[in-house]
C-alpha cells in the first residue's frame, strides 16, 4: 500500500491541469514543436514548397524516436516514472483522452513560458472540477463493485462478515493469528474488480510490514482472520477500504481485492 501514496503538490498538480486554447498535442508523448516555432525561415529543413508555391511544415513526427525502456537512460526511466506519478495523481479528474492531450499541451506550453489561461484565474476552480469529477466516477464504480461484490460472496468456502468483508481462506497457516494491536510481515496484491493491480509487494521484491491499527479497517478486520504461513483473499467493499475519496491509482467507491501471505507477526510498530 506504500506504492501509491505519492501525491503531487497542489501547485503542481495546478500547473499540468491548466486549459488551453491551442490544438491539443499528439496523444503519444514525442516531442513536438512550439507554438514559436511555426514560423520558420525560407528553405528550412521544416518546410517543404508544394507547386503552388505555398510554404507546408514538415512531417517531423517521424523523426521522433519512440522511447521504450529498452533505450532509456537510468535519468531517462526516473523522468519516466515522474510522468507515471503525475498520471496516478490526475486519475480522480477521469479525463479522456482528449482531455489528457489538453494536459499535455498546459505542460508544453508552461515549459516553454507561454501559457494559454492565466493561473491565477482558472486554478482555483480545480478543486470543485475535482470534487464534481470524482463523485462521477465514485458512482461508476460503486455500480461495477456492486456486481462484483455479489458474485464474489456468493462462491463457495467464503466467510461474509457484518462490515461487509468477503473472507476466503487459500493456503492455511499452522502459526499464531495477529491482534488488532500487532505489526504484520506480510506479501501482498492489491486489484481493482477489473483485475488492474494498484500494488503488490511481489513487485517489489520485498514483504511489507504494518501495523494492524494503522491500515484500511478491511485488513484491521480480515488479516485477524489468518494465521502466520496461511494466504488468504480478502475482498473489500468500498466502505471498509478508501470510501468515495479513493487513493491515486484506486478511483473513489471502489471494492478491492487483496491476495495476502502473512509471514510472521512481528514486534512494535514499523516506522
Amino acid at each position: 500500500m506504500r506504492g501509491f501514496l505519492v501525491l503531487l503538490s497542489t501547485a503542481v498538480l495546478a500547473q499540468v491541469t491548466q486549459p488551453t486554447k491551442t490544438q491539443p498535442a499528439p496523444t503519444r508523448p514525442k516531442t513536438s514543436a512550439s507554438p514559436a516555432s511555426t514560423a520558420a525561415k525560407t528553405g528550412s529543413s521544416a518546410t517543404k514548397t508544394g507547386s503552388s508555391g505555398a510554404t507546408k511544415p514538415a512531417n517531423t513526427a517521424k523523426n521522433s524516436a519512440t522511447v521504450t525502456p529498452a533505450n532509456m537512460t537510468d535519468e531517462q526511466k526516473t523522468i519516466y516514472a515522474l510522468g507515471l506519478s503525475v498520471a496516478r495523481s490526475i486519475s480522480q479528474f477521469d479525463l479522456s483522452p482528449a482531455e489528457l492531450d489538453i494536459v499535455k499541451q498546459a505542460i508544453a506550453d508552461a515549459a516553454a513560458g507561454k501559457p494559454a489561461v492565466p493561473i491565477e484565474t482558472w486554478g482555483p476552480k480545480i478543486q470543485a472540477f475535482a470534487q464534481e469529477r470524482g463523485q462521477r466516477v465514485a458512482e461508476r464504480e460503486k455500480a461495477e463493485s456492486t456486481a462484483y461484490l455479489a458474485k464474489a460472496a456468493a462462491e463457495p468456502d467464503v466467510l461474509k462478515t457484518e462490515s461487509g468483508l468477503i473472507y476466503k481462506e487459500l493456503v492455511p497457516g499452522t502459526g499464531a493469528s495477529p491482534k488488532a494491536t500487532d505489526a504484520v510481515k506480510v506479501n501482498y496484491r492489491g486489484t481493482l474488480v477489473n483485475g488492474q493491480e494498484f500494488d503488490s509487494s511481489y513487485a517489489r521484491n520485498a514483504p511489507a510490514e504494518f501495523a494492524l491499527n494503522r491500515v484500511i479497517p478491511c485488513w484491521t478486520e480480515g488479516v485477524q482472520k489468518m494465521k502466520v504461513g496461511g494466504k488468504a483473499r480478502l475482498v473489500c467493499p468500498a466502505q471498509i477500504a478508501y470510501g468515495d475519496r479513493g487513493q491515486p491509482g484506486i478511483p473513489g467507491g471502489a471494492a478491492l481485492i487483496f491476495e495476502i501471505e502473512l509471514l510472521d507477526i512481528v514486534a512494535g510498530t514499523p516506522q
